[in-house]
């Protein structure tokens, strides 16, 4: 069966730069990159449906954003420099428990749009209200592996509740037939899921053969208070009881010891590396990148929720984690530009199983083209430096995905309706939270 949204036009990308050979793209009905060289247009520009003149623009596989919270795009700018604690407890929680499915639909329709303008492609997701997110995603066109947030806080009621909550979100994914969808389970942390629950979660991720979504070692509390409750770290909690896989991708990472990440590269786990919202919210540590590299470990970028980045625009995320990496550990060469770019996004696709992130044939096209011209990108010494290091999202002029445009020439379609539906449902739930303090 054809997914509903898969590309049924056939696509040609003529005249772009990659690997600094001008080259074309030859993209088939299913949406897969059919032939990829030099001079293809000519055999291939009477019978493609819909051809694009790259013009010596740079053609990369699209960014991979591994670990989001999209619908708070909703909550961008409420609540910034504050404690951790008093962020959460005061302002985000609060918030939160307002939200309805219809805030979740509209503040993850901003979120891709801002990702579609910014060349990001696919993105791992983890809230609440999720089918309506996914209702979201299949209208804008990205891939995405969605999780509902499993917070059982130690209750066996809530834990039960949590799991029904968690089949009935894979149940629902599943039914859309949607191949740019996937489901994984979301166990928050630690600190907010049982023992119990995670054993559940990694039972029922390997049963329906889908992935896992979880914080680890975001903060040095996080680390001490497990210890402290059962004298063990969080990776050998999430060890013994079955989450620590090659289908999962931990956030944060930040507090781990050289030994874990030792562990994390023996079961295959996927980090999530989030510079720009640890270093907000003051985690104190950056992630330990030259253990988890002399590991073995693949390193993946995110952004995390708009709440605490404030944007989820991964080319800026990609020159800060270069230079926090730099600048944390004093060494001038630790993750250079290729490696950044390559965690955006042949290291992200491969986490989530959206392709290989590169740009092959036989493999999805997932491409974005990036104006050559850009003051950023003069003069073109070096692409991948000026990818990591000058430009930003805005940059990016076309975003493909699976051979389906969804921005040319910067332009999105709808993106006026959509940021209208954000507004108004931003503005509502503070009306609504703010009603309901008195």
């Amino acid at each position: 069966m054809k997914e509903k949204n898969a590309s049924k036009d056939t696509l040609l990308i003529k005249n772009v730069l990659v690997e600094g050979k001008t080259t074309d793209i030859y993209v088939d009905e299913t949406g897969t990159i059919a032939e990829i060289g030099e001079a293809i247009s000519r055999s291939r520009r009477k019978e493609a449906d819909i051809t694009i003149d790259g013009n010596g623009d740079l053609a990369l596989p699209g960014m991979v954003n591994t670990h989001t919270h999209a619908a708070m795009t909703l909550l961008r700018g409420y609540a910034d420099d504050m404690p951790l604690q008093a962020w959460l407890s005061e302002k985000i929680w609060p918030l939160e428990a307002h939200l309805t499915g219809d805030d979740v639909y509209w503040g993850t329709k901003l979120a891709c749009l801002e990702m579609i303008k910014s060349g990001t492609v696919a993105f791992n997701d983890m809230y609440f209200f999720m089918e309506d997110a996914a209702r979201a995603v299949d209208e804008m066109g990205l891939c995405a592996m969605l999780s509902y947030g499993f917070i059982d806080l130690f209750s066996e009621e809530k834990r039960e509740a949590e799991c029904r909550a968690t089949e009935r979100l894979v149940k629902a994914l599943s039914g859309m037939r949607n191949p740019r969808i996937k489901a994984a389970v979301g166990p928050h942390a630690v600190y907010t899921v049982s023992p119990e629950g995670l054993r559940w979660l990694a039972e029922f991720s390997e049963n329906e053969e889908i992935g896992i979504h979880i914080h680890l070692s975001e903060t040095e509390k996080e680390v001490t208070d497990s210890v402290s409750q059962w004298k063990k770290k969080p990776v050998a909690i999430l060890d013994e009881c079955g989450i620590l896989t090659p289908r999962t991708v931990a956030a944060h990472c930040c507090w781990l010891d050289r030994a874990e990440c030792q562990i994390l590269a023996k079961k295959g786990v996927h980090v999530s590396h989030n510079p720009a919202s640890n270093m907000k919210l003051a985690t104190g540590r950056a992630m330990p990148y030259h253990w988890l590299k002399e590991a073995g470990v693949s390193v993946t970028l995110g952004t995390d929720g708009c709440a605490s980045n404030n944007n989820l625009d991964l080319f800026e995320e990609m020159k800060t984690a270069a230079l926090l990496q730099k600048h944390a550990w004093n060494s001038q060469t630790l993750l250079p530009a290729e490696e950044a770019l390559a965690m955006a996004t042949a290291a992200g696709a491969r986490a989530l199983g959206f392709g290989t992130g590169t740009l092959a044939v036989g493999e999805p096209a997932h491409i974005i083209l990036v104006d050559s011209r850009a003051v950023c990108n003069t003069p073109l010494h070096n692409p991948a430096s000026n990818l990591v290091y000058s430009c930003q999202g805005s940059a990016v002029k076309t975003t493909i995905v699976q051979g389906r445009v969804l921005m040319r020439d910067r332009v999105v379609p709808g993106e006026e309706e959509i940021l209208k539906g954000a507004t108004r449902a931003a503005t509502n739930l503070v009306k609504r939270a703010r009603d309901n303090t008195g």
